[in-house]
């Protein structure tokens, strides 16, 4: 059995062929979508956060939204760029929007991605302290944030207070009791997945990673996992992990999802440049549910996971993004255990 869910970027255009032309489509349509995904039997529904684009950004009232509207289902995100975040902010944002949604927050938190703007935390008020970094100061901010979600006191009360001060140093407020074991860090190489497993984070691994041994893709990716497990000390951290990984996945069971993604039946992986080094990124997966369950039962990394983020065309609207979970979950996941 996996956990199977849908990963949304959030992008919107004005362009008429895109049933979302604004952040507020974007933003409405994202709720309809986790509610249309519950009603389904899907098990998550998570976002991307991209800054300075016409995609989702600031996550946590949208999270909120759909936790209000939803019962069961999980709600994260893949991922938040911890190089933007005041992690005391973000911890009562999430503690708030995970009370709300009586504690189904997934968060997925990492060093983010290649961004549209040079270097655009520092807009955001934050820059690498001396000798370090971006990506050490998204780790920095990563390590304030999962300390503080602990619910520990740490702040010096005022003696004089509006109000009456419980006894001992004051906690981040509101608090959600056990949404520390629910992070997870977007790790883009093998040794990334093994700094995740010493920290108790969850992993979450996408449809790309930032190194390439020449082997498939999702080899790769199962040797990741591989590692992460391996480093991870269930005696230290009190409990099992749970890995991710993402993957564009399109059944094809009619003449318009033939129209969409029918080319995308001879996809391959790819392998470039990014951030300066190789990467591989990994396939799409498109064709009938006979030939996806095929495809699908020899990729490692999927069956080395136990949750899967399907990602999906936001921009063909919520009825077109509610099909294909629905064919997924039912023509082809059953068949492969799945379900």
């Amino acid at each position: 059995m996996k956990k199977i869910g849908f990963l949304s970027f959030g992008h919107w255009s004005a362009s008429p062929h895109s049933k979302a032309r604004s952040a507020s489509d974007v933003l409405l349509q994202s709720i309809d979508l986790a509610v249309a995904a519950e009603e389904l039997g899907a098990d998550g529904a998570y976002f991307r956060v991209h800054h300075f684009a016409n995609q989702l950004a600031s996550p946590f009232p949208l999270l909120a939204a759909v936790g209000a509207r939803t019962s069961t289902i999980e709600i994260g995100t893949g991922v938040i760029d911890m190089r933007y975040e005041n992690p005391l902010y973000m911890a009562e944002d999430a503690g708030a929007a995970d009370l709300i949604s009586g504690g189904r927050l997934q968060l997925g938190i990492s060093r983010g991605s290649p961004e549209q703007v040079i270097d655009g935390f520092r807009y955001f008020g934050y820059a690498p302290s001396e000798g370090t970094d971006h990506a050490d100061m998204a780790r920095e901010h990563a390590q304030v944030f999962l300390e503080v979600l602990k619910g520990n006191g740490f702040a010096e009360p005022n003696p004089r207070p509006m109000f009456a001060n419980p006894p001992g140093l004051l906690r981040i407020e509101p608090h959600s009791s056990g949404l520390r074991e629910r992070i997870w860090w977007g790790a883009g190489t093998r040794k990334t997945a093994e700094w995740t497993a010493e920290q108790g984070m969850n992993l979450m691994s996408s449809t790309l990673l930032g190194e390439d041994t020449g082997v498939p893709f999702h080899q790769l990716q199962a040797e990741q996992i591989e590692r992460f497990r391996q480093a991870w000390d269930t005696d230290v951290h009190g409990r099992e992990p749970r890995v991710s990984v993402s993957r564009s996945i399109f059944p094809i069971v009619n003449d318009l999802d033939r129209a969409y993604f029918g080319a995308e039946g001879d996809s391959h992986d790819q392998v470039g440049y990014l951030d300066g080094g190789k990467a591989r990124f990994g396939k799409t997966y498109a064709g009938e549910p006979d030939h996806l369950i095929e495809e699908l039962a020899g990729d490692e990394a999927i069956a080395a996971a136990d949750t899967l983020l399907l990602t999906i065309p936001n921009q063909l609207g919520v009825d077109y993004c509610a099909h294909i979970l629905q064919s997924l979950l039912t023509e082809v996941a059953p068949a492969l255990g799945w379900r």
